[in-house]
């Protein structure tokens, strides 16, 4: 990856871990499903009726399901029952590993030996919270993040095969540097993928939350919510999603899965840091320990990317 993709990868993680902390605080006034859908409701909201709609196929069906309903669902609905923002983001990112697998089987993508130690210490870190479940994340709640897990890992796969075919229909014909006229397009399908996989997410979410959180949909549910809980919902949908998963879409259609992913490790790593600063979390040893692995691995992966990158033919 080049420097530019490299900080790119670590910006999104960033904003990922931080946006935890503000799905806390959403969540004080919203529930779970009611606070996804209308996550996804202003971020498809006015940009559909200015961006091109990529192809409606199963590959984008796909996405829209594993990426937003399936994993922010599920993620929005253990915090809801107890889980804590920097556990949260901390156990989420087993998706890392199912994403590389998935990679490996679906898109014939290799994976380095290195880079399979490093995600396998990295998987260490993770069971010591499954050692400890209780108060911070309750058995509920981890439940919930292996399947977000779960549906992200196939949103990550669909999210890159969508990306390409968009960026190579949009690219034909067009009357600049083949160079200029990828990364454009590129940039364009990534924003046009999370917008309209929005707009399938919102009308999928707010169904559910008819039926799951019927006493909920009232004016009183809105004109009760506070301020911080608003600006949180401002946050998770321009910053985190917008912003964010645009540029992941955008990292995952210019590289291999394999390369991008384990940058997510870094997102508890955020994520745990500003739940500490922000909501009062407690660090305890179990929880310094398995931020240890998991960073770790992240470090052990990325080691033979660099490496083999300098044995790559001009």
């Amino acid at each position: 990856m080049t420097p530019l993709y490299t900080a790119l990868a670590v910006l999104v993680t960033f904003i990922w871990g931080v946006n935890f902390t503000f799905i806390a605080w959403g969540l004080e006034s919203f529930p779970p499903l009611m606070l996804t859908a209308l996550r996804f409701f202003f971020t498809a909201v006015p940009l559909v009726l200015f961006l091109k709609p990529p192809k409606f196929n199963r590959t984008l069906f796909i996405y829209a399901i594993g990426t937003f309903v399936m994993q922010y669902a599920f993620v929005f609905t253990a915090m809801h029952l107890g889980a804590s923002a920097g556990l949260t983001a901390l156990l989420l990112q087993i998706q890392i590993f199912i994403t590389v697998l998935l990679a490996y089987f679906m898109l014939g993508e290799a994976v380095s030996r290195m880079q399979i130690i490093g995600m396998l210490v990295g998987v260490l870190g993770l069971s010591v919270i499954a050692l400890n479940l209780g108060g911070d994340m309750p058995l509920a709640g981890f439940v919930c993040i292996l399947i977000a897990a779960i549906g992200w890992s196939f949103g990550n796969i669909a999210s890159k095969q969508a990306s390409k075919q968009a960026s190579q229909q949009q690219s034909e014909g067009a009357v600049v540097s083949p160079t200029t006229a990828k990364n454009k397009a590129s940039a364009l399908s990534a924003l046009a993928l999370v917008v309209w996989g929005g707009l399938i997410a919102c009308v999928t979410l707010t169904l559910c939350s008819l039926i799951f959180e019927t006493e909920a949909w009232q004016l009183a549910t809105f004109t009760a919510a506070s301020l911080k809980s608003w600006l949180s919902l401002g946050f998770i949908v321009y910053i985190s999603t917008l912003i964010g998963f645009g540029l992941w879409a955008h990292l995952l259609s210019q590289n291999t899965a394999s390369k991008v992913m384990p940058f997510a490790l870094l997102v508890p790593v955020f994520g745990m840091t500003t739940s500490v600063l922000l909501t009062g979390e407690v660090v305890t040893w179990w929880k310094m320990l398995a931020m240890i692995l998991i960073l770790s691995g992240l470090l052990l992966a990325n080691v033979k990317i660099k490496q083999g990158n300098k044995h790559q033919p001009a």
